[in-house]
Order: C-alpha cells, then structure tokens, then sequence
C-alpha cells in the first residue's frame, strides 16, 4: 500500500537531531512531502517546520503522521502513545520505522480499526528471502559503509544516484533502512531481516541488470559496531559491490553510545571493509570518503576534507554541502579500470 502525503512528522520529546534521523531524512531529501512537525514539549527538537496538533494537521490536509523519531532498540515510548492515539482520532494514518509494531499495541490497534485508519510498519521485511547464494549478478552496485551507525549513509548514497541521475546515467538508489525506504517508496529494511537470510535479501535487492546500470545501496550499522556489526557483514556479503564508499563524522570520537570503544582509523575501516567484501568479490574497493560536516564552518569543513584526503588519498565529499558529482566523475574517469564482480570460488581468499 502507498503511503499517502503529505507528512506530519512526529519528533516525540527527543532534544537530539540524531535521534530525529529518520525526520531529519525525509525533510532534507522529500521536503515537498512534509507540511508540519509534532513536538511534545518545548526541548524537542526543532526541524523549522509549523509546529501542529495531529488535528490541525488533519484540518491542513495531512494525510499521515510519521514517527520521526529512532529510538535506541526500536520501542514505541510510552510517552508518544496519547498523541498517536489523537492522530488517529484526527483520521490520519500512521507510518512508523520502529521494530515495534504499531499493532502490537492494543490500544493503537483498536483505535485504527475502528477510525478506519492505515497502519504501516516500514521496518518489517514480511517477503521470504533466499540465503545467500554468491551468485555474481550483471550490472554495477556501490555500496555506502560506515565507521559508526548514522553517520551520512543514506545521504551519500542519495547524493552520489542525484549526481548520476543529473548525467543521465542508469541508476536506483537501494533503501535498506526505514528512513530510505519512506524517502524511496521501496526497499528492504534489512535489520528485521533473519540474519540467515540478511545476504539473500541484499541480493534480492541489487538483482541482474544491465552492465552500464549502478545500484547505490544504503548502507547500515559499521563492522567496528558492537552491537550492528551483523548487518554490514550482510549487505557486505549480499550486495557484492564493486565499490565501496566510507562514510564518517570527524567530530566523533569513540562509538555513538559506546564510550569504551574508540573509532577506527579511516584505513582501518576501509581495509577492514575492502576484505570483509572480497569475499563475494574479489574487485571489491574503496572509492570516496563522505563526510557529515553539518553545522561545519568552512574552515573547519576544508580541514576535515584535507585531513580525510591525507589520510586515504581518496575523492572526499559531504553529501549536502558539495554533492556528489567528484564521485561520479571518479567513476566516468575509471570506467575502463573498474572491473565486474568476481565470484568467490571455493579456495580463493582476499
């Protein structure tokens, strides 16, 4: 079913734009789809949207209210339940990317049968999936991998297929989590996947195509993750990219959440990505660095792009302050060099 614009875009009562990703996301790529925000309080964030009640909103001509809002092991707060229960009084469906689903609550899910209201649970994946196969597919696939969870995944990869489609080039963009998936109208989330079948639902979603056509596929979590490490491995393994790009906030320092756990180096992290993805391509490599300097002066913007540079001697980008296009021009300048997948034979190691 077609989840049905525009948007109320619920942001709970976080005061962190990080933990508003999945808001923030949709503003920035769809910002035609999205007419109001939801706050619960006045130290929620602000994303500079008219604030509204759900019934204002209703009244506005909003058709769904989305949960913005990723909290920390996908639960529904308790907290958001009374406002989610008016905005399905108001008529609107709700849209919601948690690992909770919304039906699980009683409470929501009498009320939308009885208001005649649409559920949707986005971080679901309710297909059946092959395990992996290794099989090499046709076509071209780049994917996004990370040195921390939320880091610029989705914006790079959605900036680098904007860049190919302002050339004309055949590309999709490849939604593996709830936001990209809002954003796309399609794709897998791939952490409600059974980890059996995460790398066979990659490749479903990167399938054959012609030889000239780039997949850029969302990436998710970063193998230095303690806890999301899994689900890298699997688009790692599933996707068989023939290039990879990294994706990093400079301003960070250890992991999101885990203070005990400092970040890796940039070659460390490429190095451990480029092996991890030989496995089902042995021509796997990293092309680009992207970098979050959001809220970043120029000054500090240069010297982080400078120090990235230095460190890897690869094209650096920041998906909204410079695009993509340094990436695609890498890829058209390379385009004799840059080999099909391989497939992995039994015996062959990276």
């Amino acid at each position: 079913m077609q989840i049905a614009a525009p948007y109320l875009l619920f942001l709970g009562n976080t005061p962190h734009r990080l933990d508003a990703k999945t808001a923030s996301g949709i503003l920035d790529w769809r910002p035609q789809l999205c007419a109001g925000q939801c706050r619960l309080d006045a130290g929620t964030v602000d994303l500079g949207l008219p604030d509204m009640t759900p019934a204002a909103a209703a009244a506005a001509g909003v058709r769904t209210l989305v949960i913005g809002v990723a909290t920390f092991g996908g639960a529904l707060d308790e907290a958001w339940i009374d406002t989610l229960l008016a905005a399905i009084h108001a008529g609107l469906d709700i849209a919601s990317g948690m690992h909770a689903r919304l039906g699980e609550n009683p409470r929501i899910a009498a009320a939308a049968r009885q208001a005649g209201v649409r559920l949707f649970d986005v971080r679901h994946a309710d297909a059946r999936f092959d395990v992996g196969s290794g099989r090499k597919r046709s076509g071209r696939r780049m994917l996004m991998v990370g040195v921390d969870c939320a880091v610029g995944k989705k914006y790079a990869a959605l900036a680098i297929h904007r860049a190919f489609a302002r050339r004309g080039m055949a590309a999709d963009f490849r939604a593996t989590g709830q936001t990209g998936i809002l954003i796309a109208g399609a794709g897998i989330a791939i952490d409600a996947v059974v980890a059996d079948f995460a790398a066979g639902a990659a490749e479903a979603l990167s399938p054959d195509n012609e030889p000239g056509h780039w997949d850029v596929i969302e990436g998710q979590g970063s193998l230095f993750h303690p806890a999301y490490a899994g689900v890298s491995l699997a688009l790692l393994h599933g996707s068989q990219p023939d290039a990879l790009v990294l994706c990093h906030d400079p301003r960070r320092t250890h992991i999101d959440g885990y203070p005990d756990y400092p970040l890796p180096t940039l070659a460390a992290c490429i190095a451990a990505n480029e092996q991890a993805a030989r496995l089902t391509n042995r021509a796997a490599r990293c092309i680009a660095v992207a970098l979050n300097t959001r809220d970043m002066g120029e000054s500090q913007r240069a010297d982080a792009f400078a120090r990235a540079h230095g460190e890897t001697g690869l094209v650096v980008f920041d998906p909204i302050a410079t695009g993509a296009d340094a990436v695609v021009e890498t890829l058209l300048a390379e385009a004799r060099e840059l080999p099909q997948a391989s497939p992995h034979t039994p015996g062959d190691h990276p």
